[in-house]
């Protein structure tokens, strides 16, 4: 099995962790990877733009000159698209949908991908706990300067924030620049790719393999 190092909140290695090979060390998989990300930006598309046609724009009931005898082009109403303030062409409607559909063995396939890739390019950093007794950014700046991960832009994966520890770490952490914070394990592979560092806790590490090697899921 995979190991990596397991650090305290000032940067020095306190045991090792154990990584599931079935989640840590796969070949990445790049076609799965570039499947679920394509499912991941369609499914936050909104679909709510949304254009008004002929007939719904207001005005226009009869027509604006006579047929012929003006000298000028022969025209039906003022709600026509060349018209300004007509209606428009083919534009998007409201009822799109953009979601797209994926098997679950590919998406797992594609998470684990993810999670290997990170392992190797070491992007991953686990530490023994993230137990803030209250909530505190200036003791998470801290934790992120002895971690040396000030400069970088971090994704913190926490199981869950059911504990108050838990919570006070997610209020530390909020409102800083270049971290984002994912409350469980099923984070997306979007996220976890755009961020150059990762950081877990030895429980998340678990909550991860548990999500990723159940396969009901």
């Amino acid at each position: 099995m995979a190991t990596i190092d397991v650090l305290n909140v000032l940067g020095k290695k306190v045991d090792t962790v154990e990584l599931a090979n079935e989640v840590f060390n796969i070949a990445p998989h790049q076609q799965a990877m570039y499947d679920l990300i394509l499912v991941e930006r369609a499914l936050i598309r909104q679909g709510t733009h949304s254009t008004k046609n002929r007939s719904d724009v207001s005005g226009g009931g009869r027509k604006p000159w006579k047929q012929k005898g003006t000298g000028r082009a022969r025209q039906g109403s003022i709600r026509s698209p060349q018209w300004r303030g007509g209606g428009v062409v083919f534009g998007p409607q409201s009822n799109k949908n953009y979601d797209l559909k994926i098997n679950k063995k590919v998406k797992r396939l594609a998470l684990k991908s993810g999670w290997s890739q990170l392992l190797n390019e070491n992007k991953i950093i686990v530490v023994d706990n993230l137990d803030f007794k209250t909530p505190s950014t200036k003791d998470f700046k801290i934790m992120l300067k002895n971690l040396e991960l000030e400069k970088e832009k971090v994704l913190l994966v926490l199981p869950s924030i059911e504990g108050n520890e838990q919570k006070n770490t997610y209020l530390s952490g909020r409102n800083i620049k270049n971290i984002s914070i994912n409350i469980n394990s099923n984070v997306m592979l979007n996220k976890l790719l755009k961020a150059t560092k990762i950081l877990l806790t030895k429980e998340a590490i678990k909550s991860v393999e548990k999500g990723l090697m159940n396969e009901k899921t």
